[in-house]
């Protein structure tokens, strides 16, 4: 099968790449840029540890075709830190305890930066819709609630 040309913006670096027409984004990360920040859960979008932004929006990177990221803005959580500095969600997530086998926590953290990049101030309710499609078998869910609430200064307090 012939490969197709793609370029877009990983992580504000800019990325170019050959990909088959049926290659998701989640492979050509991993296998073809060496981005192993996203992880390989389920593969067919029900687990949500391969969430990344795509133009600022959570996209399972198993279901987005790479195709469909020409010319588009790709960020995964190792595009979150800035030089040493970690991203306060990455701060709140350690603060709260957050992560504990951490393989969730990549798409926990994208999910809750599209959150609070379009919300600053959510509600406990709007976290728990946020991260609805991201499965964590360790946490109970709370610590990660309670670190992305921190990140956003609500500190758990229940907000109007």
């Amino acid at each position: 099968m012939a490969k197709i040309p793609v370029q877009f913006r990983l992580n504000n670096s800019d990325r170019a790449t050959f990909a088959e027409a049926a290659d998701n984004l989640l492979t050509t990360l991993r296998r073809g840029l060496n981005e192993f920040g996203p992880k390989y859960g389920c593969g067919q979008g029900a687990c949500g540890v391969c969430t990344v932004l795509i133009d600022g929006e959570p996209q399972l990177a198993c279901l987005t075709l790479t195709v469909a990221c020409e010319g588009r803005h790709v960020e995964t959580v190792s595009g979150m830190a800035d030089g040493p500095n970690m991203h306060p969600l990455q701060n709140a997530f350690m603060d709260n305890f957050a992560a504990q086998c951490g393989f969730c926590t990549p798409g926990m953290l994208m999910a809750a930066r599209a959150l609070l990049d379009r919300n600053p101030n959510p509600t406990r309710e709007d976290v728990v819709e946020a991260i609805a499609g991201n499965i964590c078998r360790c946490t109970g869910y709370e610590p990660i609630i309670a670190a992305i609430l921190a990140a956003a200064g609500a500190r758990g307090e229940k907000r109007a």
